[in-house]
């Protein structure tokens, strides 16, 4: 369990696609030093790899939603229970066909990211901690 008051929103999906940019941009940057079109190329692709990892993470439950996840699943290491059916607000998850508003399909979106469960107040504290003023 985390020890803060709120969620950080580390994920699996997180951590592994920003280290896969992290190398993609490095790559990237030593080839622009030493003058080199592969090297550039390399890193936008590993970039791109980057990308389509943490994507693929997302849809599998590794990632998170935009909103506040329940506090059982603020570990980074616990899969994301909303995940199969899609998050709402999530251009990832529409993206992958899940998670549509009721519109031309006609289909009704059942919300998929579960509200604070009763027994878990907010600190007053934790409201707006991460938000910049």
């Amino acid at each position: 369990m985390s020890a803060h008051q709120y969620d950080h929103g580390h994920t699996v999906a997180g951590w592994a696609g920003c280290g896969i940019a992290t190398v993609g941009a490095g790559v990237a940057g030593l080839g622009v030093c030493t003058v080199s079109g592969v090297l550039v190329a390399g890193g936008s692709a590993i970039g791109v790899v980057g990308l389509l990892v943490t994507w693929a993470l997302h849809l599998a439950g590794w990632g998170k939603g935009p909103g506040v996840r329940p506090r059982a699943e603020w570990d980074w290491r616990v899969r994301d229970s909303a995940a199969p059916g899609g998050h709402e607000e999530c251009l990832g998850c529409r993206l992958a066909g899940r998670g549509r508003r009721a519109g031309r399909s006609g289909r009704a979106v059942v919300p998929s990211m579960p509200v604070q469960r009763e027994g878990e107040p907010e600190t007053a504290a934790a409201v707006g901690a991460d938000s910049v003023r």
